[in-house]
């Protein structure tokens, strides 16, 4: 009894409750609500991209000509920097040390210099003072000495005339003696005479053109060697020159006023280099920001320059900002910028466009964030002559 009835009756029970189940299992399952409704674009014909937020100045990855190991690093990220401030120092010791002694030899070389121009001046006076002579208060007293023995000559003379007439009246008066000193005074007197002339001629003549030329061929070598100490002390300054410039290489600057917007170097770290995937440090000015724009290269021919565009914070429709055209850099790419979405394609070229806008505009967005943005564009089919209208306040 209970087979021929209580088992057909929970087969039927069975199969109902199956169908149930199976129409419940059929039933679309509702879309959960987004975390943050998606922007919506205020223009009736647009373009969407994908804008990646950088600094006016673009991204400045800061390296090194030389690698070496940091010693210090002076700045942080989110420091503002001025252009030539320092950013890190590589191990300088050696290059210090050289610099130190490059300009040792400068001052050794400015020493020479001021020997060889002292040596210069002296041969200079030298010469000079040889065509020069002899001065007229050389002469004067060598004149009144030839004077002088002139003078005694006549005296002497005189004397022998006198002693000679007295004898030739009457030679017992004048002893043979007396009269022969007094011809021998008179030769005396003649060549103190001649030798006083004689120097007065030598005087008045002046320089022997032999010693002209010898000071001149003194200042010459002087002057020569004046040269000589002059190339040192040029080869020492290029030399000294050279070493600063090795140790200023060691020093890193900013190129540019802006902010520290990433550092990937500490001290006790080498520096390398060579090109890094990773910057040791990342520089740019964010006072005014760009908006990179990744434009389709389906929708590029239908992109105007100086359309209008409007930026929204991705995850925040109710941040936005109007967009100022800056500029298109006219060749289109392989699409790097990825958003992560299921429908986007890895494989797109697309053309990039830069919009900018101040900082203080929007000032809770960062350097290397994602926004959407819409750029206003000629409807699909319509006349792609027509310039676009500007965007809504």
């Amino acid at each position: 009894m209970i087979r021929k009835y209580i088992l057909p009756l929970v087969a039927v029970v069975g199969a109902i409750f199956a169908v149930i189940i199976v129409r419940a299992g059929n039933k679309p399952v509702p879309a959960a609500p987004p975390v943050a409704q998606p922007a919506a674009s205020p223009f009736a014909h647009y373009i969407a991209g994908a804008g990646i937020l950088e600094a006016r100045t673009e991204n400045v990855a800061i390296g090194t000509g030389e690698g070496g190991t940091v010693i210090g690093v002076f700045v942080k990220v989110g420091d503002r920097v001025t252009e030539g401030q320092k950013l890190f120092q590589l191990r300088n010791f050696t290059q210090t040390a050289e610099a130190a002694q490059a300009k040792g030899k400068i001052v050794e070389a400015d020493a020479g210099v001021a020997q060889a121009l002292a040596a210069v001046v002296r041969a200079q006076a030298d010469l000079q003072r040889l065509v020069e002579y002899p001065r007229k208060e050389d002469v004067k007293p060598v004149a009144a000495r030839a004077k002088e023995a002139e003078a005694a000559l006549a005296d002497a003379k005189a004397q022998l005339e006198l002693w000679q007439s007295i004898a030739d009246k009457d030679k017992r008066a004048v002893s043979e003696d007396d009269l022969i000193r007094r011809k021998f005074a008179v030769l005396t007197s003649q060549a103190k005479y001649d030798a006083a002339r004689a120097d007065l001629d030598l005087l008045t003549a002046g320089t022997w053109v032999r010693d002209i030329d010898v000071a001149k061929a003194k200042v010459e070598e002087a002057s020569a060697a004046l040269k000589a100490a002059q190339a040192a002390v040029v080869s020492a300054k290029a030399a000294s020159d050279a070493a600063e410039a090795r140790l200023e290489r060691l020093t890193i600057k900013s190129p540019m006023d802006g902010r520290v917007l990433q550092v990937k170097i500490r001290k006790g770290e080498y520096a390398s280099a060579a090109a890094l995937s990773t910057p040791l440090m990342v520089l740019g000015d964010d006072d005014t920001l760009v908006v990179r724009t990744d434009v389709d290269e389906n929708d590029a021919w239908r992109f105007k320059d100086g359309s209008a565009a409007v930026a929204f914070v991705r995850g925040n429709r109710d941040q936005r900002v109007t967009l100022t055209f800056d500029r298109v850099e006219p060749y289109v790419v392989p699409k790097r910028s990825l958003t992560g979405e299921s429908t986007e394609r890895v494989d797109t070229r697309v053309l990039q466009v830069l919009y900018r806008f101040p900082r203080k505009d929007l000032p809770n967005v960062y350097v290397g964030q994602q926004m959407d943005v819409y750029v206003e564009a000629q409807p699909v089919g319509g006349d792609t002559t027509k310039p676009a209208a500007t965007a809504p306040k």
